[in-house]
């Protein structure tokens, strides 16, 4: 009997350790936040998923770093076009990753003032390199909060309904990522006061394939 209840306490103990190991978000270092800004950046295309899935566009996707001379993490320049209309993007945005905390990373995001002029800058680098700081425009309650769970794998979204839409209808979007070796994962939504979904994919994320 006693035999038994030892067996049946260090049972649960070690399922109790296994849980606890699972639920331990995985830390952050810098040499992790490096990597992921060189994950990010470069190009990308749906063309795939596009080629397979009639739900899905073919969307040609473009990081490219920016602010090289600013320590405070690492910046990107994106720009997003139909592949049809690769010289007319309907997004071009800046992303500042940082780390907050040991187990997490901020992507945050800016929009840009006149961003008709930094069109094509991930082909011309004389374009980008008139970013500043007075060219931004912050887009409050829409940073991603990334976090580790792979050796090369991050994840993370929007919190709740912080990030403020008014495009088609929306009150607020939501964006969830995936970012691994040469794919990225992206699904961005609008919602309306009803919480009912009035924009972006329905079944899933788009997924970039990385060129």
């Amino acid at each position: 009997m006693i035999e038994t209840m030892k067996n049946t306490a260090f049972l649960l103990a070690f399922i109790v350790m296994v849980i606890s190991g699972f639920s331990q978000a995985l830390r952050i270092t810098p040499t992790d936040l490096k990597q992921l800004s060189g994950m990010m950046a470069g190009e990308y295309s749906s063309e795939k998923q596009a080629a397979t899935d009639s739900a899905f566009l073919h969307i040609k996707l473009s990081m490219t770093p920016v602010l090289k001379e600013n320590p405070d993490g690492y910046w990107l320049y994106v720009e997003q076009a139909m592949a049809s209309a690769a010289d007319k993007p309907y997004r071009q945005r800046i992303y500042h990753l940082y780390i907050q905390d040991d187990t997490t990373i901020i992507s945050k995001v800016y929009e840009l003032k006149n961003p008709q002029q930094y069109t094509g800058g991930h082909d011309d680098p004389s374009k980008l390199a008139v970013i500043s700081a007075d060219s931004l425009v912050d887009r409050q309650g829409c940073s991603i909060y990334l976090h580790k769970t792979g050796k090369k794998t991050f994840e993370g979204s929007t919190p709740g309904k912080a990030c403020l839409s008014s495009l088609r209808g929306a009150t607020y979007a939501t964006s969830e990522v995936t970012i691994s070796r040469g794919k990225m994962v992206s699904w961005d939504r609008g919602w309306n006061r009803e919480d009912k979904q009035v924009w972006g994919a329905e079944t899933g994320g788009y997924i970039f394939l990385k060129k």
